[in-house]
Order: structure tokens, then C-alpha cells, then sequence
């Protein structure tokens, strides 16, 4: 490494050495000495990484997550520097902008309880088609995108992001399909694991109906993810009808899906369909007598709004989402394979369903979901029906 190279380590230490904790922890030492290096997890009391370096040359820990690492360096046999990692008042990037709208409900809460936690100057790289769902209800907190990352020399840099095939948890201490979407990002930051909810932005103004009315979503990113039951949809509007509701489809796209197997908005549902601020969005799920969706980016919207959430899916696993008492899968056909760790999604496959594609068991993990089970679910949910009584 030259010396125009040592920019990229922003931290600087004694004798010409560099580190940050940009990925994990990274040292740098020049030329004109015999080096060790030694990395310590703090925690653990684990020793990461010990090495001699004769002469110039850049060491980085193995693990990229969040671990409270302690640099020591010696010099020729004399122990000239040691530091441990302290977030305290640091600028710290935490860097999550390929998720979707899930993703990032899932993750921001997380990622908020972190910064609490150390008391850092946290920026968050996220979707910028987002930032206005969050940055408003965070003040102390910088939302950004690409654009703004360069701006400043961060102390470390923190990566909550699904690894797909990290078989060595280098980017993340466990499997992220064991941990389940809700609590992976609390992994990869070192937090104790537990849903943690965060702040949105809502459209002011109230009930966008004077009418009680039920949300529902009906879309989802992958057909897996679909309530598959052919008539679940219009069964379940017909009965909410009948309850005295209106029902409201606020998805984005009111037709999608791959051109072979289209899914429309369900019949009978009021249409409000439509690339709308999620900001509105949020005000229509706040003030609902609550939600019906699959495993979507609008369930985890309608949970960070408040809403009550009956959440229909058999491909992943409870503990993949939020907690809701009103969760709604079959055990009696194959499910939960989203999460199973012998399963690699494979996201460009519209049709991924890694048991039984081209079967007739196709998509029955949600196929087997009836419409008697989700009215069940629904019917636990406190006040239900009392407006046809």
C-alpha cells in the first residue's frame, strides 16, 4: 500500500499507523519496522488475529459485523499502540439501501436502538425512495443515499444487509434464515434480539373514511409469497362486507406478477391502488380497523403505523416477521421454506417453490391456507363484528 492508499483507513494513530472499523476493524502499518498486529474481541476476550509484518501492510479482521475489537500494535518488540472500539460521538455509516420497504422496517428500529446504545453521530444509507418515511420521525439521525456517503471520514461502517451464501459468517454471526428477518439486523449489530419497531412518518389529517374500513394487500414480491387460495380473497371480502367494512386494497401495483400467472386486485375490494407516498399509505393503516396482507413491505408498513396485522403466510416462518397474535399458517401441507437453511432463494425464479414446482403441491403452503383460518384469526381480534350486532 503507498502512502496516497492510507486515505482510505480515516483513522489515525501513532508511529504512521492507520485504522477504522469501515467492515470489521482494519489496520495499517508503514514501512521501517518489524509489526505485530493483534485484534481482541473485547467482549469474548478472544484473540482474532495475530501477526508479524516486516515492514508496510493492511490487516482486516475476518468478521465485518458489529464486535468490539481491540487494536494492538507493537513496533519492534515495544507495544506502541492499543485502542478499543468506541462509537461514542463518532460518525458512524450504517448501510442498508438494498433492502426493500420490508427490509428497512425490519432493520431501522435495529439500527436506531444501536445508535441509542453507543451514543454515535449515525448517518443510514438507505433506499431513496425512503428516506421520507423516516428522516422526519429520526431528527438526530442522517438519512441519505449514494449521493451523500463521501461526505465524511466515518469511524466505522456497518453492513445490515440479507448475505445470501456467507457460509463462513463473515458479514453476519448466524444464518439469516434461522434469525428471521425481524432480527437479523439486531444480530449483525450486536443487540440483544427482539422485534424492535420503528418511528415513521404519517400524513396528517385523520381518517381518510369516516366509514370503518379494513386494509388488505394482496400483492407480494415473489408468487411464494401470495395467498395462492382461489378464492380466498373474495371470500374474505365477502365476509368483511357482511361484518358491515369496507374494504380497501392500498397495494401499489393493481395488476402484477409475471405475464403467465397475473394477479389482479381481489373483487370487491375498494381500489386505492396506485404508486402513492408511503407516507399516506401510512395514514390510511393507522387509522384501519387493521390489516390483511401476506409477507410483504405493507404488513411491516401497517405494523411501524400501528395497525393490527392478520399476516397470511405459509412460505416463511412466524419468526421471520414482526410478532402479531394474528399470524395465520398450515402446518398439515409443506411450509416454511423460506426459512429452512438447506434452501437457497433464488429471487429470479418468479415460480420459486423448491419442493414441488411443476407439481400439483405447487404453492400449497399458501394454497392450503382457507379462508376459515384466516376468519378465525380474524374473528380474535378485540371488537370484531360488534358493528353488525
Amino acid at each position: 500500500m503507498s502512502d496516497n492508499d492510507r486515505v482510505v483507513l480515516t483513522q489515525v494513530g501513532p508511529e504512521g499507523i492507520r485504522y477504522d472499523f469501515m467492515d470489521g476493524c482494519r489496520v495499517w502499518v508503514p514501512e521501517g519496522a518489524r509489526w505485530t498486529v493483534s485484534l481482541r474481541d473485547v467482549d469474548t476476550d478472544t484473540v482474532l488475529f495475530f501477526q508479524e509484518i516486516n515492514g508496510s501492510g493492511m490487516v482486516q479482521s475476518l468478521k465485518r459485523y458489529y464486535v468490539r475489537f481491540e487494536i494492538t500494535v507493537c513496533k519492534d518488540g515495544s507495544e506502541v499502540f492499543t485502542h478499543v472500539c468506541d462509537l461514542k460521538d463518532r460518525e458512524v455509516l450504517i448501510v442498508m439501501q438494498l433492502g426493500g420497504l420490508g427490509d428497512h422496517i425490519a432493520w431501522v428500529g435495529q439500527a436506531a436502538a444501536f445508535v441509542e446504545e453507543h451514543g454515535c453521530r449515525a448517518s443510514f444509507l438507505v433506499n431513496g425512495a425512503l428516506i421520507s418515511l423516516f428522516e422526519d420521525a429520526y431528527p438526530h439521525i442522517r438519512f441519505i443515499d449514494e449521493e451523500d456517503v463521501g461526505d465524511r471520514q466515518y469511524y466505522a461502517r456497518y453492513r445490515v444487509l440479507v448475505f445470501f451464501g456467507d457460509r463462513e459468517f463473515t458479514c453476519q454471526p448466524n444464518d439469516y434464515r434461522q434469525t428471521g428477518l425481524s432480527h437479523m439486523g439486531a444480530y449483525i449489530l450486536g443487540l440483544p434480539p427482539q422485534d424492535r419497531k420503528p418511528r415513521i412518518v404519517v400524513d396528517p389529517g385523520g381518517r381518510p373514511m369516516e366509514e370503518p374500513y379494513v386494509c388488505i394487500g394482496a400483492q407480494a414480491s415473489g408468487l411464494s409469497k401470495y395467498w395462492n387460495n382461489p378464492r380466498g380473497w373474495y371470500d374474505l371480502i365477502r365476509f368483511l362486507k357482511e361484518k358491515g367494512y369496507k374494504v380497501v386494497c392500498i397495494d401499489k401495483d393493481r395488476v402484477a406478477g409475471p405475464v403467465t400467472a397475473v394477479r389482479t386486485i381481489p373483487h370487491g375490494a375498494q381500489d386505492e391502488t396506485g404508486p402513492r407516498p408511503l407516507t399516506e399509505r401510512a395514514r390510511w393503516l393507522k387509522h384501519a380497523e387493521f390489516f390483511v396482507g401476506t409477507s410483504s413491505g405493507l404488513s411491516w408498513l401497517a405494523w411501524a403505523a400501528g395497525a393490527r396485522v392478520v399476516m397470511i403466510s405459509g412460505y416463511t416462518e412466524p419468526y421471520n416477521e414482526f410478532y402479531t397474535p394474528y399470524r395465520v399458517i398450515n402446518r398439515h401441507v409443506c411450509n416454511g421454506c423460506a426459512n429452512d437453511v438447506n434452501i437457497d432463494l433464488q429471487a429470479e425464479d418468479p415460480f420459486f417453490c423448491p419442493h414441488h414446482k411443476g407439481t400439483e403441491r405447487m404453492f400449497e403452503c399458501s394454497r392450503g391456507i382457507s379462508f376459515t383460518q384466516v376468519k378465525k384469526a380474524i374473528e380474535r381480534i378485540p371488537g370484531f363484528g360488534e358493528l353488525s350486532e
